[in-house]
């Protein structure tokens, strides 16, 4: 990430000086556990990192919206706030799009903006980098427009603006936590009710290791929305069994039911269902370890979440397991599994402090012996959520 000085000045070299200028911070996010719930109702426990995306932004007059990105130098993408807004090229400004879409669907007066946008995160890493971008941009939306808006309900936004526009249909976790992290703590939040309870992360007693294999995921692929539908089947199954039992989404369904649903339900709908039912418990499980200090049990319950994306929800990979198993040889460590969607990314492994640079350089080394590549790796703090910075 760049000073936010040569960020202004690259800003100042793309759209020119003068006027107002603010800096927009969005943090990416990793989930400690608790995946593929989300978008069934279930239970996450995410936290802020300290790798973000940066949007530099000034209010234009004319309705126009110029992007450009640290990531394409000289490139600079158009739109207006004042016609119809459509999906268009290059396609990461889709996911600006489709928030000021939304913004303007929801009442917003917004302003044309001339905005720069850099990005530390990778991009198809699971950490969210789309969400960042669209909280990130949202937020800076608003600044320009004079609007303060209720964090929950610009997360709502972007969900819908990346339903809409990347094609993806994301459950709300990732917008959330990106909007409304707080330093210092991860959250269990309940993504039926909104409920949240912050877990206490503490630097001194336990290290957040990011690892990104370096394979790249791509949500919009068709494994995703798959998954989304399979899971549906496997609602239908349970609320034309149980009827009267008030079952609306796979966070209705308790494993006694999937035991009972063996050799009933197809196989592999069953296969899904069941990581789905058993990872709400193991997130609920999980996040009451943490905030007692058990982190032992924490990280065991970590590498059965991982099994069971690997076997079950099959949204794992080779150099996923490969890292989670590796991450596990190293003294001190945890826990650690594949974090994000899947199909490539990053793992995140709970460790002590001393073992951070010793688990950091391990990975790297076994990892490029066996596949060619050489994984970045980084610790992180869990950070606030997203804020105007300057």
């Amino acid at each position: 990430m760049q000073e936010a000085s040569a960020i202004k000045a690259e800003f100042a070299r793309a759209f020119g000086d003068g006027g107002r200028v603010h800096v927009i911070r969005a943090p990416g996010r990793v989930n400690l556990i608790g995946e593929h719930t989300d978008y069934n109702d279930g239970f996450v426990c995410p936290m802020a990192i300290e790798a973000e995306v940066r949007v530099v932004c000034r209010a234009r007059q004319d309705g126009a919206v110029r992007l450009a990105s640290t990531a394409f130098p000289g490139e600079i993408a158009e739109f207006s706030v004042e016609k119809k807004i459509e999906k268009g090229k290059p396609a990461w400004t889709n996911y600006i799009r489709g928030v000021a879409a939304e913004l303007v669907g929801a009442g917003i007066p917004l302003t044309g903006m001339d905005a720069l946008i850099d990005n530390t995160l990778p991009v198809g890493g699971g950490l969210s980098s789309s969400a960042a971008i669209e909280v990130g941009t949202g937020l800076a939306f608003l600044t320009l427009a004079g609007v303060e808006m209720d964090r929950d309900r610009l997360a709502l936004i972007c969900q819908k603006a990346e339903h809409e526009f990347a094609g993806v249909p994301v459950g709300i976790m990732d917008q959330m936590i990106v909007a409304t992290g707080r330093q210092g703590f991860a959250t269990q939040y309940d993504c039926r009710s909104g409920a949240r309870q912050f877990v206490k992360i503490n630097p001194d007693d336990l290290r957040v290791v990011i690892v990104n294999s370096l394979v790249k995921h791509e949500l919009t692929g068709g494994e995703y929305a798959k998954r989304r539908k399979q899971c549906e089947e496997g609602v239908a199954y349970f609320q034309k069994l149980s009827p009267g039992a008030g079952i609306r989404a796979l966070r209705d369904v308790t494993m006694k039911m999937i035991h009972e649903a063996q050799g009933k339900l197809e196989a592999l709908i069953l296969r899904r269902c069941r990581h789905v039912v058993s990872e709400n418990q193991r997130t609920i499980e999980a996040a009451t370890a943490l905030a007692q200090d058990k982190y032992e049990r924490a990280g065991k319950l970590m590498q059965e979440s991982h099994a069971s994306l690997r076997d079950d929800y099959e949204v794992s990979c080779a150099e996923l397991d490969f890292l989670s198993v590796e991450a596990m040889t190293v003294k001190g460590v945890y826990g650690a599994r594949m974090t994000g969607g899947g199909f490539g990314g990053c793992i995140v492994a709970l460790t002590q402090p001393r073992s951070v640079e010793v688990l950091e350089a391990h990975l790297v080394r076994v990892y490029q012996v066996k596949f060619g590549r050489k994984p970045t790796a980084f610790a992180t703090s869990a950070t606030a959520g997203a804020s105007v910075v300057e």
